[in-house]
């Protein structure tokens, strides 16, 4: 099978997927996504600065909504490849419409005709979920943002039980510390802060990275 056709498979297993997770999504997730209410303090950018913005898998807008709401002069475009989640968001970032823009899309190199284009890129729970795919999504993020944006990642990182670990993988997500080191090999760190959640059944981690200015 090709990568090509992969892609659509696995893309096609996340919308069944979220078609019945988008009307839990908001009333579960704060259970065990943690890390995302302190994101806007994560960013090395004052809550006056004007500067462009996307999130890949916006999913139902928890940080478009936060984003929108701390950076007062924010610009945000936020991707996600499910139509329900979009659907979602769409009521929930109404106060800020004019600020941010909603894409039902897979992220892709085709999915901005302008490259290096934003100086902030947000991964939130999402890379984790990807498959294959992390490591594409990670350097198109590359390419997408301009010279010395900042690339801002929280996601699970490992789990030390066999059980856990497949109980997250019928749901879709792979936590055996792999999206660290991708990071780390194509963007330079500037925070990395790993936590344990529910006494060290899981960890997971917040990424602050910058995009080089002279690519290897």
């Amino acid at each position: 099978m090709s990568q090509h056709k992969n892609l659509d498979s696995h893309n096609s297993r996340l919308q069944s997927y979220y078609k019945f997770h988008s009307l839990i999504y908001d009333r579960t997730r704060w259970l065990f996504l943690f890390g995302r209410k302190s994101l806007v303090h994560f960013l090395p950018i004052s809550n006056k600065d004007h500067f462009n913005m996307l999130e890949v898998s916006c999913g139902t807008g928890h940080n478009l909504y936060n984003f929108a709401n701390y950076f007062s002069n924010v610009k945000i475009k936020g991707i996600d490849v499910s139509k329900d989640m979009i659907k979602k968001c769409q009521s929930k970032i109404h106060l800020f419409k004019d600020r941010i823009e909603l894409i039902n899309d897979t992220y892709s190199d085709s999915s901005f005709q302008k490259k290096e284009s934003f100086d902030v890129i947000l991964f939130s729970y999402t890379l984790t979920m990807t498959g294959f795919q992390n490591k594409i999504m990670l350097i198109q993020a590359l390419r997408d943002l301009k010279p010395g944006g900042i690339i801002l990642v929280v996601d699970f990182h490992k789990t030390n039980y066999k059980f856990f670990e497949m109980h997250m993988k019928n749901n879709h997500v792979d936590m055996y510390g792999q999206i660290v080191p991708i990071l780390e090999q194509h963007y330079g760190t500037l925070s990395l802060d790993i936590e344990k959640a529910y006494y060290n059944l899981w960890s997971y981690f917040t990424f602050v990275g910058i995009k080089p200015y002279k690519l290897k």
